[in-house]
């Protein structure tokens, strides 16, 4: 596979894009500055909120949108489109029909890491937007890839993941114990095998060890793809630089 330029459709949202780009650039294999990934970054940051688009049924508004980003994309002639953005992938066959650019599928690249890492008749948490949840974007993936069985909280649990995504989108400090806790809580109450951090916004947060060891993060599995599918090769993953704090 030859060098190829990558296209990121980032600012959904901006801190997520930032730490998109940051294990992008960790985890590439590269000794000097000509060995990394040639990249084209739009930060589109006012593409309206995915969730009340999902939930308002305002799919033509989004994709409007992103009309011009990938027009300007095929101009720099990127050879695939990353979007840091698992809400987002709801409209991923109506994006992908609007260019002949690929577009790395966040959603089936997560599952494959699910799979590869719990197996093939898991059951696994999800952790995402109520847009997500509502989409079923996981759960007709998880289809493909065996028999994963996707546990979604139940709605007192999703309003606090909810708030808790916002809080991060506002910069706004989080309990990060708190999320640690929902997750021990998806293992040890809910029987399930592992969670799916389906929210790039979940993706900047620093958890301990102990939790890690349940998840699979979205972002993770997309900055993977994203540098295979670029003629590169994947280092070891370094700590995030941009982590959030308590």
């Amino acid at each position: 596979m030859g060098i190829k330029k990558l296209g990121i459709l980032g600012g959904m949202g901006p801190y997520a894009t930032l730490v998109f780009f940051d294990q992008l650039i960790q985890q590439t294999k590269a000794q000097k500055d000509q060995e990394h990934i040639d990249t084209i970054i739009l930060n589109h940051a006012t593409i309206p909120d995915r969730t009340e688009t999902i939930l308002n049924n305002n799919g033509e508004v989004f994709l409007e949108a992103i009309k011009k980003d990938l027009a300007i994309f095929e101009a720099a002639d990127v050879s695939n489109i990353a979007i840091p953005c698992n809400t987002s992938h709801y409209y991923f066959k109506e994006i992908q029909e609007m260019t002949e650019i690929n577009i790395i599928n966040m959603i089936e690249e997560t599952m494959k890491s699910v799979t590869d890492k719990f197996g093939e008749n898991a059951k696994i948490a999800l952790m995402s937007t109520s847009g997500t949840i509502h989409s079923k974007i996981f759960e007709i993936e998880a289809q493909i890839h065996g028999n994963v069985e996707i546990y979604v909280p139940e709605q007192q649990i999703q309003e606090k993941i909810m708030e808790i995504i916002y809080q991060i989108k506002g910069y706004i400090p989080v309990n990060i114990e708190i999320i640690e806790n929902l997750i021990t809580y998806f293992v040890e109450q809910k029987k399930c095998d592992g969670v799916i951090l389906g929210c790039t916004e979940l993706s900047t947060i620093n958890l301990n060890k102990k939790v890690q060891q349940y998840c699979v993060d979205s972002l993770d599995s997309l900055v993977k793809s994203s540098i295979l599918l670029s003629g590169k090769e994947i280092k070891i993953k370094q700590p995030l630089l941009g982590k959030v704090s308590v």
